[in-house]
């Protein structure tokens, strides 16, 4: 059975994706979109793909709204995230603390890497979201979403804009140019602290089927998730690897993030995420 997918180059996808692990039942198709989160848009509102990789953030949008995708106990992607907030350090030091009142931007509300830095900054750091003026640069992957965020000029890039002085603070961005400087100075630090406070690590990707394949084909459902698990054992150590309780915790961090900044209008339990064949898969 051929599949259309979309999975990015991850040391936990490279055996997939080279061809080195192979299967007698399915045949992925990789699509090639670059970044891989340009190929969300298309999943999310064509069902372009059987299997894709996706944003749990948007996955969790797109549940709300009854799309047709189905979850899979698949991480592809995760991290800390403290080390994606800039900020111009032309106009002084600044703070978590900081930055109430100001204009920060981020490429899209909606980005699962921000959607994480605003949890953390409101819940550990007290941050006041609503008092912060937010400059965006793309629409949701799920259409039905209504942003109510200030759209940046058409042609404005997000880190000329933090160079410009137009932007006091971005989120969801790492870059090396002088008198940009990190909002956390030492995100390694924080970010051993912050683990060490709450035993979570961030899930940024993971993998859906679409719900066509899951009702219809549970066999290459099953078989896509066993090579996705047979490739992620072949990977550095270095790769995502969640135990069921460590990817429950992350997930319902990432729910209640979300909640709480109204990307979506309730708390879904894990289980909702997940349907009667991709719950039971180990």
């Amino acid at each position: 059975m051929r599949l259309r997918t979309l999975l990015g180059d991850h040391p936990c996808t490279k055996s997939l994706k080279d061809g080195s692990l192979k299967s007698d039942l399915v045949t992925f198709d990789f699509a090639d979109y670059s970044p891989t989160n340009k190929g969300f848009k298309p999943m999310v509102r064509e069902a372009a793909f059987d299997v894709s990789e996706m944003a749990i953030v948007t996955y969790l949008m797109a549940r709300s709204f009854g799309k047709p995708m189905v979850l899979l106990p698949s991480v592809v992607l995760a991290r800390f995230q403290h080390g994606y907030a800039l900020y111009n350090a032309k106009s002084g030091t600044m703070t978590p603390a900081d930055l109430n009142g100001k204009r920060v931007g981020i490429r899209s509300f909606t980005t699962t890497t921000g959607a994480w830095l605003r949890g953390i900054l409101a819940n550990d750091y007290g941050v006041d979201l609503d008092s912060i003026d937010w400059v965006t640069f793309e629409d949701a992957h799920v259409a039905e979403f209504r942003d109510t965020t200030k759209r940046a000029p058409a042609g404005k890039e997000i880190i000329q804009m933090l160079i410009d002085g137009e932007l006091d603070a971005v989120l969801g961005e790492k870059s090396e140019l002088p008198g940009l400087k990190p909002l956390f100075p030492d995100a390694g630090s924080e970010e051993k602290s912050w683990f060490a406070k709450h035993g979570v690590t961030p899930i940024n990707h993971m993998v859906v089927v679409s719900e066509e394949l899951a009702q219809n084909h549970p066999e290459a459902v099953r078989e896509v998730f066993r090579l996705l698990r047979e490739s992620a054992a072949r990977a550095p150590a270095a790769s995502p690897r969640f135990s069921a309780d460590e990817m429950g915790r992350s997930l319902e961090m990432i729910i209640r993030y979300a909640v709480q900044q109204g990307l979506i209008p309730r708390a879904f339990s894990v289980d909702e995420l997940f349907d009667d064949l991709t719950r039971t898969l180990t």
